[in-house]
């Protein structure tokens, strides 16, 4: 420790803090820009100049190493007339255009400059002008006169996005941000980059012009469309979410949201928003009804199917973003029903995963050891879209020498450094990492690695193996992808022998912001019902769907439609396009911005929180109608007055005791290789703007290049055997025999006999099940 002295109070900190540091250890503010906690340090605004004593001049806090009885004045007449004399040079070309500026009223530079500035420019000549720039559809760059160069936005890419999409071009007065030739901002992360930067340079292009920041009132929030569960700030004017902003939690999310969690709220008003109870008639015309009647309207057909087929032809149906607490009702609603038949992972393909669990499936951590751990392998998961916020710690962490192993179907660019990378087919995937195990396994019975291969041989799992057992605190995740397939239980069995083998830990990296929860709340069926795989395979008489967008949402989602269809449905939906095709009668229900409930997220924490606005519409929450349809059918036990009493029942006694990611099942042989003959092997991701309703709703998140049309990948070997250029259409035909047309594209990344062809979208949703083979066609 280093004890110095700062306006003459006596602090210690670390060797080779800076003075930036010392000082805000005894909450002492020194103006700055360009340095920030989270990035690393510039020194090129200058506005941190403090006097250190027998210095010859004033030094820059954030970049001067703290010494052994060092005496430093942050607001001594040095060190002020220091900080104003660049204040006036910031200010020399800097526009006067505050009033129409969106950031006026939270800007760094307007702040203090009111300290610092003075009341007129001695600055004579033409002030530069910087022409706009078109960065895409989320960042607007159009003011970037307003850039005072700190480069926060550079170093922010370099550092914690992990791609650097802006840089400095030219010299002196002529510098200016800018992007590559012809490039957009295409970050997952890219919207921190407006909450950093201390001017009105970049700012939100949804929320431009739209409100003034004091017209805004701030409510606290929890993120519904992954599973890190980040914390929000939602600030709304009148009842419309206007903009959504990080709150920092050191913990969970730092400071830095995703993408899809600040500009998701464009969905929440989306013109098919349902605002009134409905009914489709007799005739198949959809007619307005009054809640009571809707309601009425349900409970008597749920029972005149109970009274007319006996108990279990009710089935369940809900998403991994709906809240503990509709999840709880929902599954006490079904079973007072007398059905067993309900699940909440509508992706989920292998009909007995939930059986092989011990418990709860989570991360097996919390969220803050993700930068703490030495060895990391990563089973079926494209990180960076599916997890943003969990790549940028384990990218800070391969930065302090974290080796990070990937074996993946996609191949898509983690934008980590990686130890080693394996992209194999999707029948591959399993003998791959049976062979990992076994390999470390056997490494492990005889106390030494496997023998070493030149760094240029073919990766091998004995490489896996021996990176993963050289460490002292490993962990072993299974992706969206690896626990969605049809042999994720036998992936679970084998990853956890990984991790025992090094002495590591299992982790599921979970999809949604409640799949931990859902299990608490018993949203997966029990011995003698039946999953989404089951009652896929045998359709009911009826079914109740919360939240869900069947189409899009679960993994066959043209055979889930018909088998809605084919009964009858009842959603409870904010959409009325995601249920009008297939539903009997809608229920308008509210999202989580119009709610209180419950996330509980990857790391089991469970976190609360209350609606920020209020419903549109008639809509309700969906626990209140979910209890208000248990009370109509005289069910027991649908008495809570309070989301919190719902809550309670779930979570209280010790929620924590029964996450568990111990596997049961006994490891089977993996499974054989596909018949390449037989199509090719459909590789299946789901886009980062096109996990749930809401995101797909959001405008701007949808003009974005990852919501892009979707296309056929294929690697050049595979092109050249089917005769196909990249650029051309094609038809590809799925294994339900129905066929689309779509163009073929050049991805050398993908394994030889494979074909990537994303989930999420209308057009390929005819193509069924997200596994298995496809036929591709040259037209």
């Amino acid at each position: 420790m280093v004890e110095l002295t700062i306006d003459g109070k006596p602090v210690s900190v670390p060797e080779g803090s800076m003075v930036m540091h010392a000082a805000s250890e005894l909450g002492l503010y020194v103006p700055h820009f360009c340095y920030h906690k989270k990035l690393s340090i510039a020194a090129n605004c200058r506005m941190c100049l403090v006097e250190v004593e027998k210095a010859p001049k004033a030094l820059p806090a954030c970049a001067t190493p703290v010494t052994q009885g060092m005496v430093v004045h942050t607001c001594s007449a040095k060190a002020v007339a220091a900080q104003k004399s660049v204040m006036e040079f910031l200010l020399i070309n800097h526009p006067l255009d505050c009033p129409i500026c969106d950031q006026g009223g939270e800007c760094q530079l307007q702040d203090l400059a009111v300290g610092y500035g003075s009341d007129e420019s001695r600055y004579r000549e033409e002030k530069r002008v910087v022409f706009h720039k078109d960065v895409g559809p989320l960042v607007s760059a159009e003011e970037m006169s307003r850039c005072i160069h700190c480069t926060r936005c550079v170093r922010f890419g370099q550092e914690v996005a992990g791609v650097m999409e802006l840089g400095m071009l030219n010299r002196g007065e002529h510098s200016e941000i800018q992007t590559f030739v012809g490039k957009a901002i295409e970050s997952e992360l890219s919207g921190n980059m407006i909450d950093i930067c201390p001017v009105g340079a970049l700012t939100s292009k949804p929320f431009r012009y739209t409100a003034r920041t004091w017209e805004l009132a701030r409510r606290r929030s929890i993120s519904a469309h992954d599973s890190v569960g980040a914390n929000l700030v939602v600030q709304v004017k009148g009842e419309r979410v206007m903009r959504v902003v990080p709150f920092e939690n050191e913990e969970i999310n730092e400071c830095w949201i995703s993408d899809k969690d600040r500009w998701s709220y464009e969905g929440l008003n989306a013109e098919d928003r349902l605002e009134t109870p409905m009914i489709k008639g007799d005739d198949g015309v959809w007619r307005e009804s009054s809640w009571s009647e809707a309601l009425t309207a349900a409970a008597q057909v749920l029972e005149r199917i109970n009274q007319t087929h006996g108990d279990g032809q009710i089935g369940a149906l809900a998403t991994e973003y709906s809240t503990v607490e509709e999840l709880a009702l929902l599954a006490r609603l079904t079973r007072s029903l007398g059905s067993q038949h309900i699940d909440f992972r509508l992706r989920q393909t292998d009909v007995g995963f939930e059986r092989a669990l011990e418990g709860a499936p989570w991360l097996g951590m919390p969220i803050a050891e993700l930068n703490t751990l030495d060895r990391v392998l990563i089973i079926g998961s494209v990180l960076r879209k599916d997890h943003p916020l969990f790549a940028q710690r384990l990218r800070q962490a391969a930065k302090h020498g974290t080796q990070i192993v990937i074996i993946d179907t996609t191949g898509e660019d983690p934008l980590i450094p990686t130890a080693k990378r394996l992209t194999v087919a999707p029948d591959q995937l399993l003998n791959t990492i049976a062979q990992i195990a076994g390999t470390s396994a056997e490494a492990d019975q005889n106390g030494q690695g496997s023998a070493v291969q030149s760094a240029d041989a073919p990766l091998t799992p004995a490489q896996i193996a021996d990176i993963m057992g050289s460490g002292t605190k490993a962990a072993v995740f299974l992706g969206n992808m690896a626990v969605n397939a049809p042999q994720a239980t036998q992936l679970a069995v084998q990853a956890q022998a990984i991790a025992d083998n090094a002495k590591g830990t299992l982790g599921f990296l979970t999809a949604g912001a409640n799949t931990v929860g859902g299990y608490l709340a018993g949203a997966v069926a029990t011995e003698e019902g039946m999953n989404v795989v089951k009652m896929m395979d045998n359709p009911l008489k009826a079914y109740l769907v919360l939240h869900a967008e069947p189409s899009l949402d679960m993994n066959d989602g043209d055979k889930a439609e018909k088998m809605l269809a084919g009964a009858f449905s009842i959603a409870l939906t904010s959409y009325k396009s995601a249920a009008e095709k297939w539903a009997r009668i809608m229920l308008p229900v509210a999202p989580f911005t119009e709610t209180s409930g419950t996330f509980v997220n990857a790391e089991g924490r469970a976190q609360s929180f209350k609606g920020v606005v209020a419903g549109l519409g008639q809509s309700r929450p969906a626990w209140k109608v979910l209890r208000v349809l248990g009370n109509i059918l005289k069910l027991a036990d649908f008495e809570d007055e309070t989301s919190e009493s719902v809550r309670d029942s779930v979570l209280l006694n010790g929620f924590t005791s029964r996450l568990s990611n111990r596997v049961t099942a006994t490891a089977v042989a993996s499974a054989q290789t596909a018949d390449a003959a037989a199509g090719l092997q459909r590789v299946a991701d789901l886009p980062i703007y096109r996990t749930d309703a809401i995101v797909r709703r959001a405008g701007s998140l949808q003009q974005a290049p990852a919501s892009a049309v979707p296309v056929a990948r294929l690697n050049a070997a595979t092109l050249t055997r089917l005769g196909i250029q990249s650029g051309e259409d094609v038809q590809i035909r799925g294994g339900n025999g129905n066929q689309i047309r779509i163009q073929a594209q050049e991805d050398n990344r993908l394994a030889d006999n494979t074909v990537r062809i994303a989930q999420g979208f209308a057009q390929t949703a005819a193509l069924g099940s997200a596994f298995g083979n496809v036929f591709v066609e040259k037209l």
